[in-house]
């Protein structure tokens, strides 16, 4: 995972975090129809953020395969025969 896309992830998680914080505090003021736009709010940033971490991980493991399948690069050296 690249550093960029790290960070990508760290920042959804903060904003999910705030926006599951503001559905908190609405819910406990009893502010009912103003805390379900927030859950649906708060519902669609949990979304992206696993979409997003889905992604990273379906092409890490494409990345991880194709260096498997990849043949190992010839020998510098061919290696020694024993004598008889």
């Amino acid at each position: 995972m690249t550093p960029a896309e790290s960070l990508i992830l760290d920042a959804k998680q903060a904003i999910l975090e705030e926006q599951h914080r503001r559905f908190q505090v609405l819910q406990e003021e009893g502010r009912w129809q103003e805390a379900l736009q927030q859950f649906q709010t708060t519902l669609g940033c949990a979304s992206g953020l696993l979409n997003h971490s889905l992604s990273v991980l379906e092409r890490l493991l494409a990345d991880r395969r194709q260096s498997a399948q990849q043949p190992e690069p010839p020998q510098a050296f061919p290696p020694e025969s024993p004598t008889a």
